[in-house]
């Protein structure tokens, strides 16, 4: 078993994270994105979308998409569940991952894909006015998120989640968007600061 991992990049360190707090060990291929590696045929032979995280099994069987290698490895060890227990439990769970992925992490990685000069080469074509659209939509589910976070530790409830983990994800990832969390957020500031000082968060 091998995984092609991006390096910072949002998807493969999201899977790496994932592990971490599941302490599973896989050996990592790096794959340097910056230098377009993804788009090597190493990686694109396995992922003809060219892109990380890839998967590969023992018996050359390859999975792509983060959150479907990360349900992989949670039925492999469903112990410290991290899709959440029983049926109520992994549907809250669903629910938020989702929420968390389009209406955070999505918009927070269309600004930086369509503002970002590096990122010129990637996103063709690059619409500036697109990226700036998608900053407001992070921020106002930010307030959305502050008003939950309210009365409970984590995104999906009082367990750490992945959708915790696709959250931490999405706002370690505003820096480089160049989004900044409103001081007034105090909830989200708390729940951020909590769970990036998880040994996790440094995978």
């Amino acid at each position: 078993m091998k995984l092609f991992d991006g390096g910072k990049a949002p998807n493969p360190r999201r899977v790496r994270v994932f592990l971490a707090e599941k302490g599973i060990e896989v050996p990592l291929v790096p794959v340097d994105m910056g230098a377009l590696g993804h788009r090597d045929e190493e990686v694109a032979n396995r992922n003809p979308l060219q892109r990380l995280p890839v998967l590969e099994l023992d018996d050359g069987t390859v999975l792509t998409e983060s959150v479907a290698i990360c349900r992989y490895f949670e039925e492999c060890y469903p112990e410290k569940p991290l899709f959440g227990t029983g049926p109520l439990g992994r549907a809250k769970v669903e629910e938020w991952q989702r929420r968390m992925e389009l209406n955070l992490l999505m918009p927070v990685a269309h600004a930086f894909r369509h503002i970002h000069p590096a990122m010129k080469d990637w996103e063709v074509p690059q619409i500036a006015e697109w990226g700036e659209a998608n900053k407001p939509k992070a921020l106002a589910f930010l307030h959305l998120i502050d008003r939950e976070l309210a009365d409970r530790e984590f995104i999906a409830g009082d367990d750490y989640s992945i959708a915790d983990i696709t959250g931490l994800i999405a706002v370690d990832f505003m820096k480089p968007a160049r989004i900044t969390v409103p001081d007034e957020l105090v909830h989200v500031r708390r729940w951020h600061s909590s769970v990036s000082a998880r040994p996790s968060a440094s995978a």
